[in-house]
């Protein structure tokens, strides 16, 4: 399997690292985009369009540019290097994502087509208070009155919902009719905005009869295609992942290189360049797997995606625990302050976690599927 990167994406990987180095070289540049309204930079959010990165998973007939997995996990780890607070994979990846899975030939030409010119941010709302990582919705409530649906329920936490034109939700259908998505507009909705752990905006959202759109077929369980767009948006947040800790790695080495105690240079102790090293092991390993996984969504296998969405979400959760508590060790009380990229980033890949799945979950979603052994009796 070739992990090389050819011409085009080499070119796309040095025009991205270019223009967010330009946003966000400065990590005081990232605390005062986060403390806007937006909780982003929405003149790069413009510029990121012009370059076509929005519209790098949707096709063209879509206004899309019909990129591969491999382009979009470019994108989302340059985008984890300078921990930029665009909602690229919740709004462009996930909601995006939705969208282009459920929708009508038309609705997609239409919220897709704004999306990739950058005219409007979609969220996508398919969590509810206390429920984490399933696809059938139970926060949400839908409800039909001849051909009109409205949403009653809430949606929490929505990453990115506080500055979204449009909510793509996932709601539970009537009669037990499984789960539907629906795009409603954000001037329908109440919408409670926070910080999270990593200064990123989240909302919580409340539908009260809210008038909503249904993507697709009204009616239409859409269970299946919803999880498979969650599972494509946990390999791209793994990939966002990595651009993190390959950002903390490198920071620890410069640090440790650059300060000195007792007059010399940390890495002249032997037990700190020892700790430094298995950072670089864990992060090797899990750059491995994350290539690996994303290079199985182009063969279409909705089960070979979901499995390697499981065995990344997993190798990630481990590595980024295992890296970011290290750089902030390593670095000392330094790196327990938000005016330092290492403590930011280390909460970042809690968000992470916490929002795509954690260790716990997708090993116990892995142990489900072994389903071909049998109890050995001992002799």
């Amino acid at each position: 399997m070739d992990f090389t990167y050819d011409d085009e994406q080499q070119a796309l990987r040095e025009a991205v690292r270019g223009l967010l180095k330009d946003a966000y070289g400065d990590h005081e540049a990232r605390r005062q985009a986060v403390a806007s309204d937006d909780g982003f930079d929405r003149a790069l959010w413009g510029r990121l369009a012009e370059m076509g990165v929005l519209g790098l998973p949707f096709s063209e007939d879509d206004g899309g540019v019909g990129a591969g997995p491999v382009e979009i996990g470019i994108v989302c780890q340059e985008l984890g290097r300078v921990l930029a607070p665009e909602p690229y994979l919740a709004s462009v990846v996930h909601a995006g994502g939705l969208v282009a899975a459920v929708g009508t030939t038309e609705q997609k030409a239409d919220l897709l087509g704004r999306l990739s010119a950058g005219e409007i941010v979609l969220a996508a709302a398919d969590t509810s208070p206390g429920g984490r990582w399933a696809s059938r919705a139970d926060g949400v409530r839908a409800s039909v009155d001849g051909d009109a649906w409205t949403l009653d329920g809430v949606a929490d936490p929505v990453v990115g919902g506080e500055a979204a034109d449009y909510v793509v939700v996932t709601a539970a259908l009537p009669d037990e009719g499984g789960t539907g998505v629906f795009v409603v507009s954000a001037d329908a909705v109440t919408r409670t905005g926070y910080a999270a752990a990593d200064l990123t905006r989240a909302a919580s959202v409340t539908f009260d009869g809210s008038a909503a759109t249904p993507l697709g077929e009204p009616g239409r369980d859409l269970s299946e295609s919803i999880a498979t767009i969650s599972d494509l948006t946990r390999i791209m947040g793994a990939n966002q992942a990595l651009g993190v800790m390959q950002s903390q790695v490198r920071a620890t080495t410069d640090y440790l290189k650059s300060r000195k105690q007792f007059g010399v240079t940390l890495n002249t102790f032997q037990a700190l360049t020892f700790r430094a090293a298995d950072m670089y092991v864990e992060l090797e390993l899990a750059h491995s797997m994350v290539e690996w996984a994303t290079m199985t969504i182009a063969g279409g296998d909705r089960e070979v995606v979901a499995d390697a969405a499981d065995r990344v979400g997993l190798a990630i959760a481990r590595a980024g625990r295992h890296i970011g508590q290290e750089a902030i060790q390593l670095h000392g009380g330094i790196g327990m302050t938000a005016e330092y990229a290492v403590g930011v980033g280390t909460a970042h890949l809690e968000v992470l976690d916490q929002w795509l799945g954690n260790a716990h979950h997708h090993l116990t979603r892995l142990a489900s599927r072994v389903t071909d052994h049998e109890l050995v009796e001992a002799v």
